[in-house]
């Protein structure tokens, strides 16, 4: 009798096994080949790649569409993309694995383990700790100083780290969230200064080769000819294209890996873990060190406003912990982040308490066609009321660019286009410097102006008058966006400075021309 009730109660828990994994397999949508056909065509991307995991299982990878708009390679479930600011939180797993060492302290002062480590303020200097460097509380401005390698620039990740100490603050330390990059840079220096290696090796070493993530890498260099990855797409002067590949290995720490929904299923299960690899013994990082960047750091402020088709995805709470968003989702907590370079976007997804995660990797830069595919798979998990994601968020998509064409049209009709500029074109002429980016060029070829960025290698724009003593960068490369160029004049008549702003109100925060102020670098030196 123990024998048969052994064996019954044996054959009840496969059956329940068996219950659970159909279970699983069949609250993934059975409509998402065809959602995802439907979502490719409205916001027109080319290809995607998407991984769900549950339950320490990979449920779904596979590829979608096409690499290379054009062609006919199709994307597959090993295709490789750029995941951009998904990056981050490998960069913050890397830092986790020097603290179980015990070779570092999250609050450690950022000086004492990067030398020569300096912010605009001496008391932000003296009291930024490594947290601080991943949760974007540093005070600087949002995307602020990313010019320093967007786009591509010859700027060296020391000198960038160097240049910090040039850029004023937005707001005081601390007292609010302002999205930036640099701060994740500095913080792959210092993995880079306490390891002996650089961001890159460790990165590898530490944790791709241990999860078995063996495409997965960390610059454009390693693309040969005839791999398996995916080419970046945008819209240029309103045209679907392929664009360049963006070399960020400046900027490596913040955005700059490779890899593919296959490799991160096998990050994000390893995440959902707690910091454990699957089916071995063998841990990244501690699970205390899980729940360090899983928690709250910095809050976001949550606004009651919202596209009214869309009110059920407003969160209540929201933060960002340390290289991870953190919000709230149909009563559950999100763990999540997107990820933008050139050409690419993707999203990675985690609702830890359903063991859950989403990976959804593209080749257009497209958020809201991760937004409705993560939003059609969540609510196939989570239950409750959904809604056509698609159809709403091309709703938003079209109303922003509406409205962003109607401010253009409004700044154009008001621009005075009969003006003459102050002084004659070669008055403007010459050399300029900015504190944290430093020299530009203007110089005269015919009747026409011309600005070079001396770092930036795309950073060469005709400038165009606009109005008075505007004139309007454009741009030679045109997936740089155009700016415009504000001269100041001294009551002598003679340059003061100049500053810049983006022209588009669509424009990528990474192109953060605001924060530039260039002044002649003659009367620098005369004022010497």
């Amino acid at each position: 009798m123990r024998m048969r009730s052994v064996l019954i109660h044996f054959a009840m828990i496969v059956i329940a096994l068996l219950i659970a994994g159909r279970t699983a397999a069949q609250s993934t949508p059975a409509d998402l080949d065809e959602y995802i056909a439907k979502t490719m065509k409205a916001f027109d991307v080319p290809g995607l790649s998407v991984a769900i995991v549950k339950d320490g299982k990979v449920i779904l990878a596979k590829g979608y569409g096409v690499k290379k708009l054009g062609e006919s390679a199709p994307v597959d479930e090993n295709t490789l993309f750029g995941i951009g600011s998904n990056t981050k939180a490998f960069t913050a797993a890397a830092l986790a694995t020097l603290v179980d060492e015990g070779k570092i302290a999250w609050d450690d002062p950022v000086y004492e383990r990067l030398k020569g480590f300096q912010m605009y303020d001496p008391y932000v200097s003296k009291e930024m700790r490594i947290r601080d460097l991943l949760c974007h509380r540093s005070g600087l401005g949002l995307g602020e100083g990313d010019l320093m390698f967007w786009p591509h620039t010859t700027f060296t990740r020391d000198e960038v780290v160097y240049r910090l100490r040039f850029l004023k603050p937005a707001t005081s330390f601390r007292s609010m969230f302002a999205y930036n990059n640099l701060m994740f840079l500095t913080a792959g220096q210092v993995v880079a200064a306490v390891s002996g290696k650089s961001w890159d090796d460790y990165v590898h070493d530490r944790i791709f080769v241990p999860l078995g993530m063996k495409t997965t890498n960390t610059s454009n260099d390693a693309f040969k000819s005839g791999g398996d990855y995916a080419f970046p797409h945008s819209k240029v002067d309103g045209k679907l294209q392929v664009i360049p590949f963006e070399n960020l290995d400046n900027a490596g720490p913040a955005g700059s890996i490779n890899s593919s929904a296959a490799e991160m299923s096998r990050w994000v299960m390893m995440q959902l873990n707690r910091g454990k690899i699957p089916g071995t013994e063998e841990r990244i990082f501690s699970e205390k060190d899980s729940q360090e960047m899983w928690m709250q750091q910095t809050v976001i402020r949550v606004n009651d406003g919202g596209d009214e088709g869309l009110k059920s995805l407003q969160p209540r709470l929201a933060g960002y912990g340390l290289g991870w968003f953190v919000r709230d989702y149909r009563g559950r907590k999100l763990v999540g982040h997107s990820g933008g370079v050139a050409g690419f976007v993707s999203h990675v997804e985690m609702v830890p308490e359903e063991n859950l995660g989403v990976i959804i990797l593209t080749n257009a830069e497209e958020d809201f066609a991760f937004d409705s595919i993560l939003y059609h798979v969540l609510d196939s998990y989570l239950g409750g009321a959904t809604q056509d994601y698609t159809a709403a968020l091309k709703a938003v998509e079209d109303k922003q660019h509406k409205k962003a064409e109607e401010t253009t049209q409004k700044v154009e009709q008001g621009r005075a286009a009969d003006s003459k500029p102050s002084l004659p074109p070669e008055k403007y002429a010459g050399d300029y410097t900015d504190p944290w980016y430093g020299k530009v060029n203007i110089k005269q070829e015919g009747s026409q102006l011309v600005l070079r960025l001396e770092r930036t290698t795309k950073g060469v724009a005709d400038l165009q008058h606009w109005q008075y003593d505007t004139y309007k960068a454009h741009w030679r490369d045109r997936t740089v966006e155009d700016a415009f160029v504000t001269f100041a004049l001294k009551p002598d008549g003679s340059i003061d400075h100049f500053t810049m702003v983006a022209v588009s109100p669509l424009a990528d925060f990474s192109f953060d021309y605001q924060d530039l102020y260039f002044t002649p670098v003659a009367k620098q030196l005369e004022k010497k």
